[in-house]
């Protein structure tokens, strides 16, 4: 086939191959617009790889965080694990995805790795990874509390919180365990709460 490179063309030609494109009215002569367009169509599809690297995670204990594609084809993989992530085992995910991905069809960018510590919690593993530990969490309220991950049960979890309270038979407000119960996604984030001391 014969690349067709005119103004008015309704086809593209990348990587050698000939690819069609509805014409817009209004999309005549914008190589901006052109440009968009083409990136629109023909960007690299999360849902694929996602996919690709669920069949990765089949046999192993490691589980996905998120998968983000920017409209420049740079693609993000977050994975995490309840003892954390080795360094090898990214290295390992990242030929797999590489080898289920043809650079002649598509370029571009790949980027594997752990879920930030300190960062806010996406998937509900990442709750069940960190019970026992101090948690930060913003309600949809915006009321932010700071306490000991207590348990999690499907989509809720409770956080237990020191509080100062008047007790009975006391004279002074007396510092207490308070548990609260939260939805995942009724907050605005839930983050393991890293102590330096």
């Amino acid at each position: 086939m014969q690349c067709i490179c005119r103004k008015d063309a309704k086809y593209l030609c990348a990587c050698g191959i000939i690819r069609k494109f509805a014409a817009f009215r209004g999309m005549r002569g914008s190589d901006t617009g052109l440009l968009i367009l083409f990136n629109q169509l023909y960007m690299i599809d999360k849902n694929v790889v996602k996919g690709i690297v669920e069949q990765w995670l089949e046999d192993k204990d490691y589980f996905l965080v998120d998968v983000e594609v920017s409209p420049d084809d740079k693609i993000v993989v977050e994975i995490d694990h309840a003892d954390g992530v080795w360094i090898e085992d990214c290295v390992e995910l990242s030929r797999f995805i590489e080898e289920r991905l043809s650079r002649d069809e598509e370029d571009y960018e790949l980027e594997v790795g752990s879920a930030g510590l300190g960062q806010p919690f996406k998937v509900p593993q990442q709750y069940e990874c960190f019970v026992g530990k101090e948690v930060e969490v913003l309600d949809g309220d915006g009321r932010k509390v700071k306490g000991l991950l207590k348990s999690v049960d499907g989509n809720t979890f409770v956080v237990s919180v020191a509080e100062k309270m008047k007790v009975e038979g006391k004279k002074r407000p007396q510092t207490v365990e308070v548990d609260h119960t939260y939805e995942m996604d009724k907050g605005k984030y839930t983050k393991y709460l890293i102590n330096f001391k």
